[in-house]
């Protein structure tokens, strides 16, 4: 039996891509931006349209909508992305140089002893 892909891992078989060049598959943060923009595009457009009953003044809002939650979703999301990826550079950089300078002079959690020569 063959299980599912991880969402890192890239899949064997054919990727979804929105308009041919945004792989919404594997890109972060892109099917997230474009669910919730499609459904901002329809509460935007049917809310106006409620209260407006104008139908091609509804759709440009629609649009609109669609633009503005989708930009606002995907640069929200790609500032934690990189802010999460930074936070795991620097803890993989401590790990780094934690097992690298342990047990040495250089180790900064070992204390130096003060000299018994001064009794």
């Amino acid at each position: 039996m063959a299980s599912a892909p991880e969402p890192g891992e890239p899949a064997k078989g054919k990727t979804f891509k929105l308009l041919g060049i945004l792989d919404v598959e594997n890109i972060p943060c892109a099917r997230d931006s474009i669910l919730y923009g499609s459904l901002g595009s329809v509460a935007a457009g049917l809310g106006h349209f409620l209260l407006t009953s104008r139908i091609r003044r509804s759709c440009d809002v629609g649009v609109g909508g669609f633009i503005l939650v989708t930009l606002g979703c995907w640069f929200h999301c790609r500032y934690n992305y990189a802010k999460l990826r930074i936070q795991e550079r620097i803890a993989r950089d401590g790990i780094k140089n934690k097992i690298l300078f342990e047990s040495t002079h250089l180790d900064p959690e070992r204390k130096q002893s003060p000299s018994k020569s001064s009794r």
